[in-house]
């Protein structure tokens, strides 16, 4: 759902139109028999609120608990999964990298961000409890890039994986949420840096709560040379789509399981290819990539829930060609493809096989 559609200010007046919206679309997939599964928040906040301070200013707690609070109170009856943050290292490299808004480029603010952000879900958990919503679940969507090092046994390789994986990556957000505090490697790198956000007593407490489900975005994993990085930082050649790692998928789950003490159901809640958009319609529309790369990661998934592991569902990403963030519509992740002048959807040779895949629980 969309924080300034519901709340344009942040806070204050609430935006009625919004909220009929969303009850006729809640309404019309329950009438389908479909399961709602909603995001509280997805990169989403009021432009009232970031000139107070965002999530760098600790009162965005009371101002996303009354955004959610709002949720709860009209949707309660038609939402099944209630998801408090989808890929949070968009509010990181949003306000320390200047990669989505807003743009900024303050590791140290950003940090105090995430910080604030863990809070705001884990109070939000605390709520949804005491309220005592019945048939529904919440989680919290958190991706997953893990990176891995090149070359075997080679020092710099594995302490940059670790850099991108502890200090830049999930760990600052797996830890504090499945492990109770901020792992040594990140608080020793903040703490060089004069970085570490300001906290409270009782913080790490508020935002390790336990959930009832995990929902996993997994795109492929990643194998880091830094003999390589430096030649791309030296202005060598660098490669724009990097190889394919879908079997990472089966190490991440255990990774999730073994690491982080997760034991609750896991979803993958994304994950899909995008074709870089051109005039070739009949390229797009054959799109054999999308299939090949949905059919490996289901494979390697369906190979770690054969290791026991508790995988409930898939989502792909994503039904249609839609507007992608950063990218604009230049990506084109979708089975259907969307036609932005005439508005109209046409189906991609993967919506075809989906569809039996779907029908048929798998595929050969």
């Amino acid at each position: 759902m969309c924080m300034s559609r519901v709340l344009p200010d942040g806070t204050g007046a609430v935006n009625e139109a919004g909220l009929a919206y969303y009850r006729r679309l809640l309404t019309a997939l329950k009438a389908a028999g479909i399961k709602v599964n909603a995001t509280i928040y997805h990169w989403d906040l009021p432009y009232a609120l970031q000139v107070k301070g965002g999530f760098g200013n600790r009162e965005i707690i009371g101002w996303y608990l009354n955004y959610a609070s709002i949720l709860f109170d009209n949707f309660g009856d038609l939402v099944d999964y209630w998801v408090t943050f989808n890929e949070p290292i968009a509010t990181f490299v949003g306000h320390a990298r200047g990669f989505f808004a807003p743009g900024l480029t303050d590791e140290k603010y950003a940090r105090q961000c995430i910080h604030h952000l863990l809070l705001c879900h884990g109070e939000a958990v605390k709520m949804f409890r005491a309220r005592g919503i019945k048939n529904a679940e919440i989680g919290i969507v958190v991706d997953v890039w893990k990176h891995f090092p090149a070359r075997e046994g080679n020092a710099e390789d594995i302490a940059l994986a670790e850099e991108n994986n502890e200090i830049q990556g999930f760990g600052m957000f797996l830890n504090p949420l499945f492990l109770g505090s901020y792992s040594d490697v990140l608080c020793e790198y903040m703490e060089k840096r004069e970085m570490t956000p300001v906290m409270q007593p009782g913080d790490m407490d508020t935002i390790c709560q336990k959930l009832d489900f995990y929902g996993l975005n997994f795109y492929n994993g990643l194998y880091d040379n830094a003999e390589e990085q430096r030649k791309v930082a030296e202005g060598g050649n660098f490669q724009n789509r990097p190889e394919q790692h879908l079997e990472a998928v089966r190490d991440v789950l255990h990774m999730l399981v073994d690491k982080y003490k997760i034991d609750t159901p896991i979803y993958i809640t994304e994950n899909g290819v995008a074709q870089d958009d051109c005039p070739d319609r009949g390229a797009l529309l054959n799109d054999d990539e999308r299939i090949a790369y949905v059919a490996e990661t289901l494979r390697w998934g369906h190979a770690a829930m054969e290791d026991g592991i508790d995988v409930r569902g898939y989502y792909l990403w994503s039904l249609m060609d839609n507007f992608e963030w950063s990218a604009g519509f230049a990506a084109r992740f979708g089975l259907y493809y969307t036609d932005y002048k005439k508005m109209e959807l046409i189906p991609k040779k993967s919506a075809g096989w989906y569809r039996g895949v779907i029908a048929e629980n798998g595929f050969e």
